[in-house]
């Protein structure tokens, strides 16, 4: 992503500066890096967590906490499993 293109990208949604760094978790200032493509006069790169960002929240998506429980059989641990875990890590499991 070039830097006018984040800007357009910014101007799009309609967010100020700080807007959009809020949005994305950084600093004003490092949004106006890229938008400048450069920082103290060494050009920088738009990282590729930013630019999945961008797109994330160009999609609507204004956070993600990964994938309900029910999406892995393997995360979801019955209410049993659960308990057996803690008698066994509490030293009260069968051996």
């Amino acid at each position: 992503m070039q830097p006018k293109a984040f800007r357009r990208w910014r101007k799009s949604l309609g967010l100020s500066q700080k807007e959009a760094a809020e949005a994305l978790g950084l600093k004003r200032r490092v949004v106006q890096y890229y938008e400048k493509g450069e920082r103290e006069g060494e050009p920088i790169e738009i990282p590729k967590s930013v630019r999945l960002a961008c797109y994330a929240l160009s999609a609507g998506v204004r956070d993600y906490h990964g994938p309900p429980a029910e999406a892995d059989p393997k995360a979801a641990a019955t209410a049993d499993e659960i308990v057996g875990h803690a008698q066994y890590a509490a030293g009260k499991g069968d051996a």
